[in-house]
């Protein structure tokens, strides 16, 4: 339980697929920052985190809002003493702000729903990157990994259950950012990778999980996971992208996603 031991992650988010991947991380032995708008669920999975014995801190920002996230981003990083890993979670739905399809779609709802999902990774990875540019490589010219939280739905769409066109151009448009990052940073020893999860249990998905629909399509287009994926799932995932174990990985897009990609929407 020591693949990440000695190494300083801040992960954004405190629910869902957020607080299983810090939790993850503290338990293979790193140092947890976490970053949320909501102090309370921040402030309790930090606490639950130093109770376990591992170190963790918490720190309240609206990342939407740029110069208070680079300031608490910039505060975590302080906190950990350095920084070698970043897991971009914050995040949400658009439908709250309107998101729909194209043709009922303000524009008000489209740039909220790309502010909360896109910019708010731009936002958050640039002061990281920063950190990360400063010191020497480590032995194995390795100064950091990233990792940005994808979608299946940017790819792999499904209109009947999910018109939310915002949302999912937010997605696609994180998959470039990724890639051309990936590119840019490589020969300074920083990897950039996503996870793109499907129908995953989380607080964001709280509708589609009481939806009966829903709850029938998970289990036919998720097979692997009988349903809905669990939160744990993807925590592994992201483990791994900040791990050495992936050394040689960056630029990818792995979808997390109990077989949604590669199985018709009928099956």
């Amino acid at each position: 339980m020591d693949r990440l031991a000695g190494r300083g992650i801040i992960v954004t988010g405190a629910t869902g697929i957020a607080a299983a991947s810090a939790r993850r991380f503290a338990a293979e032995g790193a140092s947890v920052a976490i970053v949320s708008r909501t102090s309370s669920s921040c402030e309790a999975l930090a606490g639950e985190i130093t109770d376990a014995g591992s170190r963790a801190s918490a720190f309240t920002a609206d990342l939407t809002d740029v110069p208070v996230a680079t300031e608490a981003i910039e505060a975590a990083i302080a906190a950990l003493g350095r920084v070698d890993g970043l897991f971009n979670v914050a995040g949400g739905s658009g439908r709250r702000m309107g998101d729909g399809p194209l043709h009922e779609l303000a524009t008000e709802a489209y740039e909220a729903t790309m502010r909360l999902n896109a910019t708010t990774h731009v936002t958050v990875t640039a002061p990281v990157l920063r950190a990360m540019l400063a010191p020497e490589p480590d032995g194995d010219g390795s100064r950091g990994a990233i990792v940005n939280m994808g979608s299946v739905l940017a790819t792999r769409p499904v209109p009947v259950l999910f018109a939310t066109h915002a949302y999912a151009t937010s997605k696609g448009a994180l998959a470039a950012l990724t890639t051309t990052a990936a590119a840019y940073y490589a020969p300074h020893g920083i990897r950039v990778n996503m996870v793109a999860p499907a129908l995953t249990i989380s607080r964001m998905s709280e509708r589609a999980q009481a939806d009966p629909a829903t709850q029938d399509f998970s289990k036919r287009k998720q097979p692997l996971a009988g349903g809905f994926i669990a939160a744990g799932d993807v925590a592994e995932a992201a483990t791994y992208l900040l791990s050495a174990e992936s050394r040689a990985v960056t630029g990818q897009i792995i979808a997390i996603d109990g077989g949604w990609s590669v199985l018709p929407v009928g099956e």
